[in-house]
């Protein structure tokens, strides 16, 4: 199951497919007893995801039958003994992928010619990634952070190793990451090397970067390239370039909370100097109107913070989930909304927004 939403995979996903490019979404749960209503669900989902293929007269009998197969795949992939809060299915005709969310979603089937991406963006949005760069003297190792975990990104050629092939064969015999190490040429070339890939990783998926390493090797990384120098934080602590994912959670774990309490803090003063100039927002309704009109520069969405609603022509108004107008996911509409027209998303504790009623914003004017 896929868990890492870059910008390059996001508008994979958003590219116009053959119809009909099948979305089907379902809450799951994590722990007992709740979880154990998910399989049942699920297979529910899908057969009704099969009932509206079987009915659209649009659909082929030959395209419906192979988007059935890949929904049947998409099925077969799905591991709910490692479920989170949702789960999202596409499918469409030559492919499929399942998406594991830290954020739960409304049961839903969508047949487009797009997928729908919208609780995808949110749910990234929500988990604040980030990127944890582990370093020493013969190996980098890149981590991907997010919601109280981290994992091995195996992307932009990371992990890199110092091989044999890399250096002076006399120096094969290494004496591990102490000072004198990091001022060799072999072992700096190497970390110029990470440094330039680390980069492109930025480039490509811009994130708060943390970087671990014996304090020699940080030192020797500031001084070979600019990457080290604009992280948040560099965390004097060595060995996790060969660490397991929860040795590294654990090390990073104090600074990523003190940077997210730090931001809530940062945020509440934007929130309050946004007032003082009228360019403050709260609610679904004002915030889904200024965000439609592209005027939402930062939006704080509280992490729990849902609302159903249905559209009465003017307003978002309140709705019951069984209303066949309802939108259960309008905070997620807002969020996707407000991340392509180029506004600062921040998800917060419950409760960090006070009287804003769950989600607050300030506008460009």
């Amino acid at each position: 199951m896929e868990h890492a939403l870059s910008p390059r995979t996001l508008a994979e996903l958003r590219r116009p497919r053959p119809y009909p490019a099948v979305s089907v979404l379902t809450p799951t749960h994590r722990r007992e007893p709740d979880n154990a209503q998910d399989p049942v669900r699920l297979r529910n989902v899908v057969a009704e995801a099969k009932k509206q293929l079987e009915a659209d007269p649009a659909v082929t009998r030959e395209r419906r039958t192979e988007v059935v197969d890949q929904l049947d795949r998409a099925l077969a992939e799905v591991d709910l003994t490692h479920a989170e809060d949702g789960l999202v299915i596409f499918a469409a005709p030559g492919e499929h992928q399942v998406w594991s969310l830290a954020r739960s979603v409304p049961e839903r089937v969508v047949l487009s010619d797009t997928f729908l991406t919208r609780n995808l963006v949110s749910a990234q949005a929500a988990e604040r990634p980030y990127w944890v760069l582990s370093v020493s003297a013969d190996r980098v190792t890149l981590w991907n952070g997010g919601a109280g975990r981290v994992r091995e990104a195996r992307t932009g050629g990371f992990p890199l190793t110092l091989t044999p092939e890399n250096f002076d064969p006399e120096r094969v015999e290494r004496i591990g990451d102490t000072p004198s190490t990091f001022r060799d040429e072999h072992t700096r070339a190497f970390l110029r090397e990470a440094d330039t890939a680390m980069a492109a990783v930025l480039r490509a998926d811009p994130r708060p970067l943390y970087v671990t390493g014996e304090t020699a090797a940080l030192s020797a990384l500031d001084e070979v390239g600019p990457v080290a120098r604009s992280a948040v934080r560099h965390l004097p602590h060595g060995g996790l370039a060969q660490g397991t994912p929860e040795a590294v959670w654990q090390a990073v774990r104090p600074a990523v909370e003190q940077e997210a309490a730090e931001g809530v803090e940062r945020l509440a003063g934007e929130l309050e100097a946004a007032r003082g100039r009228k360019e403050f927002a709260a609610g679904v309704d004002e915030l889904w109107r200024n965000a439609r009109e592209a005027r939402v520069r930062l939006l704080a969405v509280e992490e729990n913070f849902r609302v159903t609603v249905r559209d009465d022509g003017d307003h978002l108004i309140p709705a019951e989930g069984g209303d066949l107008d309802a939108r259960e996911d309008i905070v997620d509409e807002i969020v996707e909304r407000c991340l392509e027209t180029g506004a600062d998303v921040r998800f917060v504790p419950d409760g960090a927004l006070g009287d804003a009623r769950g989600i607050a914003g300030v506008l460009r004017y």
